[in-house]
């Protein structure tokens, strides 16, 4: 039996991560860890499938890397065979048929800026979407902020970090109360366990008081920036939404 692989993120938290598939993710989503050869699974070929033996588990995360809706067959026997308990899935394409709650990213890849995913009677598995924020698409992040609390979804803001300060505009942009330029608001420090160009924590408050007083909308990771920490142990909003979601599945 291939030899377990803890994501150091979720450690400590109560939540494990599995993968059922092999290979590369086909969405080829920019800058997603899984694909850019940093992942804790590298390399690929040699540690996937990457799934939890179940008395270990909590609650299990399926597909911190991949997309649950590829090779969803394949998915949901896999997490069948495996006999996990308590389980929700990933993924960033908007068919939500699976057997309990769905995480949906809505902006992922190329859409990051420019569009998102829009559910109008979301189903009573959606456990929360998942918006992916940097410094210079807030247009798009209160969009879909709107559209999501509106029918009392959680949104869960999810900071961009880039491998490449590259990836950063330097041209001005406006966030609330100042105007500076887009790589100001990014520093370059660890995230976890490797090296980013991430969101400072003085640019991750303007924009979490934006929303400040609508109780739908989280930021992934409790204190974000170089004051913060973005382990999932210090978060807990995976493990509130897939309990709120489980009571409302029961009803």
């Amino acid at each position: 039996m291939r030899e377990y692989k803890e994501n150091p993120k979720t450690k400590g938290s109560g939540i494990v991560c599995a993968i059922p598939q092999t290979g590369r993710c086909p969405n080829g989503c920019k800058d997603c860890f899984f694909q850019g050869g940093r992942s804790y699974l590298g390399p690929l070929k040699d540690n996937l499938p990457n799934m939890p033996v179940s008395r270990w588990c909590s609650v299990v995360r399926v597909n911190d890397g991949n997309d649950s809706n590829v090779d969803w067959v394949q998915v949901l026997s896999a997490v069948h065979r495996a006999g996990y308990a308590h389980r929700f899935y990933n993924t960033a394409i908007p068919k939500l048929d699976f057997d309990g709650p769905v995480v949906l990213t809505v902006n992922p890849g190329d859409m990051t800026d420019k569009d998102f995913h829009k559910i109008d009677e979301p189903p009573k598995n959606l456990m929360m979407v998942r918006a992916r924020v940097n410094a210079w698409n807030q247009e798009l992040i209160d969009e879909i902020v709107k559209l999501y609390t509106s029918k009392d979804v959680p949104v869960i803001l999810t900071f961009m970090a880039y491998h490449s300060v590259k990836s950063i505009p330097d041209y001005t942009g406006t966030l609330p109360g100042a105007s500076k330029y887009y790589r100001e608001c990014y520093v370059e420090r660890v995230r976890t366990s490797n090296s980013y160009w991430a969101i400072t924590t003085e640019a991750w408050r303007d924009i979490m008081n934006r929303y400040e007083n609508n109780k739908w909308v989280h930021s992934c990771g409790k204190i974000e920036g170089e004051l913060g920490d973005t382990h999932c142990r210090f978060c807990g909003n995976c493990l509130r939404e897939y309990f709120a979601t489980m009571e409302r599945l029961r009803s």
